[in-house]
């Protein structure tokens, strides 16, 4: 336990740092990462993906408590955004985590390499210039948040990939995305937790020290270390130019999806 425990802290370093800095939540790293690092250890194999998935989430909690004080302190955090979509997002994450637990883990691993490709791609992408000064409609907020919320669930991610470009889409400015992006991982986190640990509560071929699919060793190694690096990152990503910040969000999501694709 104590060399899964010390590789965790590892991981939350580098989760934190992404969860400030690109609204990610950390979960593209802390996924794979999980996924290799149970598997090592040789849990129960029809387990290993969601457990990464649940304690992921659960990491998101704290990550993105740290990076939201950082990003209120820099003023960039849109509220009334995340008001309309944190509902949807709160139903949606419940739903998702009931979901995953009837998705084989192998269509669960490709829908993600090939969702973190595709919103690679867009980010990298210059953005079209758009025809119209007509404000979206905000009600659609609400639907999406429930889709970033199940989706995020099933995947064990913050909503970065999804939320992010969404706001972008709304035309919020890149660190007011993030900003606002990191705000609403507590709700998809708090929801998606609470069902996964609900879920495996009565799942007898689970290791010690589990609090139904969350494994609570390497949750707690990670956030010791990622709410010391997510202020870290929520300030660089007040300081970056904002097309220089996309085409590291893209870097990021293409690296994550080639190791998952690796194995």
């Amino acid at each position: 336990m104590s060399e899964l425990f010390l590789f965790s802290m590892i991981l939350g370093l580098a989760a934190g740092l992404l969860a400030g800095l690109f609204g990610l939540g950390g979960g593209v790293v802390i996924v794979p990462a999980l996924v290799w690092l149970f598997s090592a250890h040789h849990f129960p194999g029809e387990a290993v993906m969601i457990m990464a998935i649940a304690t992921s989430l659960a990491t998101i909690i704290f990550t993105s408590i740290a990076s939201i004080s950082t990003h209120f302190k820099l003023g960039n955090i849109k509220w009334g955004s995340v008001a309309r979509l944190s509902p949807g997002i709160l139903f949606g994450a419940g739903v998702g985590a009931i979901a995953a637990d009837f998705i084989n883990s192998d269509t669960l691993k490709y829908f993600f390499i090939s969702y973190l490709v595709y919103v690679g791609i867009r980010m990298a992408l210059p953005p079209k210039p758009s025809s119209k000064s007509k404000r979206p409609e905000q009600w659609i907020d609400y639907w999406a948040g429930n889709v970033i919320g199940f989706l995020s669930a099933i995947l064990g991610i913050g909503g970065g990939t999804l939320t992010v470009p969404y706001l972008l889409g709304r035309q919020l400015p890149m660190k007011n995305a993030v900003a606002v992006s990191s705000a609403c991982g507590l709700p998809i986190a708090i929801s998606g937790t609470i069902v996964y640990a609900v879920l495996g509560r009565d799942n007898a071929f689970l290791p010690e020290w589990s609090a139904g699919y969350v494994y609570l060793p390497a949750l707690a190694g990670i956030i010791i270390c990622s709410i010391v690096t997510a202020p870290i990152g929520a300030k660089l990503a007040n300081n970056l130019p904002a097309k220089k910040l996309k085409k590291y969000f893209s870097i990021v999501l293409f690296l994550m999806a080639f190791k998952m694709m690796a194995g």
